[in-house]
């Protein structure tokens, strides 16, 4: 089981994602911003197996509360999302801070695939995620 800190600003994507890590047995915490996210993280002293959040939020977004979560708390990993392409290449220049970004729409196995592989480290596989991302497209 793993403490994992979702930031995301849709009500329903926040839900389902953290009923479906709970089904998983993880323990979630939940905040509807990254300003929220980032008071949560400090005020527990960072003690999170992991952060999982949306790029596109008001207030702070995940690349901005990616930045301090980093600067702080460096051994959490990171894992992004978002369903829009330019807030994908907004992640690109996070290599070294971020895990990885999942694009909306994703499913429940995709999530707690990635969700599974950022916890145990596992190196992104680069060449399956573009020929998956190819596949959608066309």
């Amino acid at each position: 089981m793993a403490r994992i800190l979702i930031a995301e600003d849709d009500d329903n994507v926040r839900r389902f994602v953290s009923a479906a890590l709970i089904m998983s047995g993880h323990e979630v915490e939940e905040a509807e911003d990254g300003g929220l996210a980032a008071e949560i993280m400090i005020e527990q002293e960072g003690n999170f197996d992991l952060l999982l959040s949306d790029i596109k939020m008001p207030v702070m977004d995940g690349i901005a509360l990616s930045l301090e979560v980093g600067a702080k708390f460096p051994d959490v990993p990171i894992l992004l999302m978002t369903g829009f392409a330019d807030q994908r290449e907004r992640a690109s220049g996070l290599d070294a801070l971020i895990y990885d970004v999942i694009a909306k729409p994703f499913s429940l196995a995709e999530l707690l695939e990635k969700v599974e592989d950022a916890l145990a480290g596992k190196p992104v596989e680069i060449l399956t995620l573009s020929r998956r991302e190819m596949n959608r497209a066309g």
